[in-house]
């Protein structure tokens, strides 16, 4: 009896000492998900995978370490390089590298200055595994896009819109072109529209036999300007403008207006003549891509036509300029944007990989140089998603694709024949790939709603060697917080479609009870919100101080066919906002939603829909907020607007009837408007003129500006103000 009595005794003591841990589970709060981004999960930066393909490197130590690894084993096999062993170092930290294709010089990159989306200046430095030198690139000023030559024994660089040459062995700078002026030549770099619509920032390519540098040539003469004060401010301070504002002006081509006209040239090293290349006469075309084949025997230029509908190949020969087609894809309506960098000379010297859809998915295909198509590779009612490379020792292709549904990635490998098809990376989730260069393994990251990013290594069949980054820690901090539940879902809108959404709810749900309902959308062509990936944030927010927070991906968006893709064309916004409304209807109908308390929200392309939203759907929402929101399509830029609407002459209708500039005196709700004063991509004009609608239109609603702030509206405290205007307004509001 003694014995049961302690045993009892033991067991209440573990249940009164656990009892109040569980009780005491931490609930998400604003700090956690705004300012200390506590719940993302950890991952391996500045892989790089070395020639040897049984090797790779990471960054480490905080920019002052390469670290060198074994891909088999795990194994750390050497530091290779220590910015702190180097005496009277010239700089502290890097926060990139690349190594020559020897492997006997380092390139850093470090002081970095960002420009626009992925243009930066910075100031590069050279390692010598020889002389055991670190020296800087150039001392004549920053320099963007340093790239080695293949063989390493020179660097080309873009400096004040020219492009340079550095001779390493002689420590020389040649430049090469002279004509670079701001606002009206580039060299060697795409102008605005291009790096953010065509989504690349180097337009120059070494030849594979180092002795040729081809480049595209932006002449900006004939945009219009665009230009926005840029105040005092404090994050950063401009002291100039403490008076009187100081202007930011560039080059913005407009939906319908003069774009640059571009052409292409190669330089040749020894030679040192330009030779340019012809890309025909018409100038009003775009060049988003030049790629050298692999044996460097031409040049791979390619053309797109203003509408985007007919894309074309040419193979150019370097040292005439003369060009010939030797493919085009035709579509109805437009080519995806993302096809232009699977275009993949093969070693062979005689076949290339391009993607298209012209089966109604987004599939690869393999092509002869002389024109003929040998065979398509991939086959199936589904979408390419992303293509890795070719092994061309073992004759196969990876890529990834959404085969299983539009929601989840899986990695596949086919073979050179086309008839093998091998899924190597396909747990349920979003899977991705980092190859090494003889593609005997990869780095595979996973992740799915409930599990944070696991990094592992595997082989080229998709078994895993070993686990890289567990996320063991944010694993087990989770399981201490409460953590509201995150579901998928589908409903079918009014004309019977099957659109994917996903939901969370607070973690003490009570299904007898009503709750507002706050939705976050994007809905842009081609974009996907709706996906089996780990995050929490915001949303959880919101979830855990009494909202059910709810996100549907529209028609238009991506990974379910082109014709799902595409069937927005020429009419922006209509069917979109329309399912939204619909989704925010059949959320309504649920038993614990309360239906008359309903918020949609967006930023850029999701405020142009929130605002939408709130004009079209004024009997079913009650508020909605609108961040750096595009108000009507006039205002964008030419390259994606004119991809899915042409041109406003082409299409007036297209334009005003789905702009919330002209929706807006319907607007009933609350309604918060918040914009950056310097945002490059969504002009502040686009809210100036909505905000003069609404007060001619005797509409009240609340406004934020924020001082030089761009498009994503960052810097200082200005997240935490933003995100916690958002919180306060939404319960105002709903609640």
């Amino acid at each position: 009896m003694y014995l049961v009595k302690r045993l009892l005794f033991s067991v209440l003591a573990i249940l009164i000492l656990t009892m109040p841990s569980l009780a005491q589970k931490e609930k998400i709060s604003f700090e956690d998900v705004v300012t200390n981004y506590s719940f993302s999960p950890k991952r391996i930066y500045g892989i790089r995978s070395m020639k040897d393909g049984i090797h790779y490197t990471t960054l480490e130590g905080k920019g002052t370490e390469i670290v060198k690894y074994n891909y088999k084993t795990g194994k750390k096999v050497s530091v290779l390089f220590d910015l702190k062993e180097i005496e009277d170092a010239p700089i502290k930290h890097f926060s990139d590298y690349q190594f020559s294709s020897n492997e006997n010089k380092l390139l850093l990159t470090t002081n970095t200055k960002k420009i626009y989306r992925h243009s930066f200046t910075a100031e590069y430095y050279v390692y010598n595994y020889v002389t055991k030198e670190l020296k800087a690139l150039s001392k004549n000023g920053p320099q963007q896009l340093a790239t080695f030559s293949p063989d390493g024994n020179r660097i080309a660089f873009v400096r004040n819109n020219n492009l340079f040459v550095s001779t390493l062995y002689f420590g020389t700078e040649f430049q090469i072109t002279k004509d670079g002026e701001y606002n009206k030549i580039i060299n060697g770099a795409p102008d605005w529209v291009y790096e953010e619509e065509f989504a690349f920032n180097k337009a120059f390519e070494w030849s594979p036999d180092n002795t040729k540098l081809a480049y595209i040539k932006f002449n900006e003469t004939k945009v219009k300007t665009f230009d926005f004060p840029m105040y005092k401010g404090s994050h950063p301070t401009y002291e100039a403008n403490k008076e009187y504002p100081g202007e930011y002006s560039y080059k913005y081509p407009k939906a319908g207006e003069a774009n640059s006209v571009v052409s292409v040239h190669v330089y040749d090293i020894k030679k040192k003549n330009t030779i340019k290349v012809d890309i025909g006469k018409e100038t009003d075309q775009y060049i988003p891509r030049i790629r050298w084949t692999y044996s460097g025997s031409d040049l791979g230029v390619i053309r797109l036509n203003r509408r985007q509908n007919n894309m074309e190949l040419l193979l150019a020969n370097p040292f005439s300029g003369d060009t010939r087609v030797i493919y085009t894809d035709k579509n109805k309506r437009y080519i995806d944007e993302s096809t232009y960098d699977y275009l993949t000379f093969l070693p062979n010297d005689k076949e290339f990989i391009v993607a298209s859809e012209k089966d109604g998915y987004m599939q690869l295909y393999l092509y002869s140089k002389l024109g003929g198509l040998i065979r398509k590779l991939t086959t199936g009612e589904y979408d390419v998603t992303h293509y890795y490379g070719y092994d061309s020792t073992k004759k196969i292709f990876y890529y990834q694709a959404a085969k299983k549904n539009a929601m989840q990635r899986e990695v596949y490998s086919v073979t050179h024949s086309g008839k093998k098809t091998y899924p190597i990376a396909s747990k349920e989730g979003t899977n991705n790939a980092y190859f090494s260069k003889n593609f005997s393994y990869f780095i595979h990251t996973f992740t799915n709603v409930n599990t944070p990013m696991i990094t592992s290594l595997k082989d080229r069949r998709g078994k895993t060697l070993r686990v890289l980054q567990n996320n063991k820690e944010l694993n087990q901090k989770i399981k201490t917080y409460d953590i509201p539940t995150k579901e998928f879902f589908t409903f079918k809108n009014k004309e019977g479609i099957s659109l994917n959404g996903y939901i969370i709810k607070p973690s003490n749900f009570d299904e007898n009870k009503k709750y507002p309902l706050l939705m976050t959308q994007y809905s842009g062509p081609n974009s996907q919100q709706v996906l089996d990936i780990f995050r929490i944030d915001w949303y959880y927010y919101m979830a855990e101080r009494g909202f059910v927070v709810a996100c549907v991906d529209p028609r238009g968006t991506g990974a379910r066919g082109e014709e799902f893709r595409k069937c927005t064309y020429m009419d922006l916004g209509h069917l979109e906002s329309d399912d939204q409304i619909d989704a925010a209807k059949y959320l309504g109908s649920l038993n614990y939603i309360d239906e008359k308390n309903m918020a949609i929200w967006g930023w850029s392309y999701g405020g142009f829909m929130s605002t939408l939203c709130l004009a079209k759907g004024s009997d079913v929402f009650k508020a909605a907020i609108a961040i750096a929101p595009v108000t009507n399509w006039r205002f964008y830029d030419s390259v994606y607007t004119e991809r899915y609407m042409r041109t406003p002459k082409e299409n007036p209708d297209g334009y005003d009837k789905n702009s919330p500039i002209y929706w807006a005196p319907k607007i009933k709700g609350k309604y918060l408007l918040c914009h950056g004063t310097a945002d490059d991509n969504v002009h502040y004009q686009n809210t100036a003129e909505l905000t003069e609608v609404l007060v001619q239109s005797d509409i009240q609603f609340q406004m934020m500006s924020y001082t030089n702030r761009n498009h994503s509206i960052y810097g200082g405290n200005t997240r935490r103000h933003l995100y916690k205007l958002f919180t306060n307004f939404l319960e105002d509001n709903l609640k």
